[in-house]
């Protein structure tokens, strides 16, 4: 809990908006919770998301550039080095663009995704 208030103060980048991609990809919400509830289940990759996040709004305000496949980049820089995590939000990305191609940000997919992994690991699905 104490991590997910220390999140809140460091990601100063805009808010998630409920019901911004109401309009555009309705679906997401589902799609990003079941693909996070079908991966805790096949490999429990949920807490590394939650540290992927809180690592990529502390170093750039939660832009999702911990993401980036590039030479120099968070990704490979010695603290991004020891992130896990990196192929479930792949996964959920790639359940995202399959309904909803070039919609949904990386930025708001990791976002959900460390909302959603709290949630489902504090209520036991």
């Amino acid at each position: 809990m104490v991590l997910v208030v220390a999140l809140s103060m460091f990601c100063s980048a805009d808010a998630l908006v409920q019901g911004f991609y109401s309009k555009k990809c309705p679906n997401k919400e589902t799609i990003l919770f079941d693909t996070l509830k079908d991966l805790d289940a096949n490999d429990g990759d949920l807490p590394p998301i939650l540290l992927l996040h809180f690592q990529d709004c502390f170093v750039r305000d939660g832009d999702a550039s911990v993401l980036l496949d590039v030479a120099k980049s968070e990704k490979t820089a010695a603290p991004g080095a020891r992130l896990l995590g990196f192929e479930a939000v792949e996964a959920l990305k790639s359940a995202v663009e399959r309904a909803c191609p070039g919609v949904v940000s990386c930025a708001d997919i990791l976002a959900y995704a460390a909302r959603d992994s709290v949630f489902q690991k504090h209520y036991v699905l």
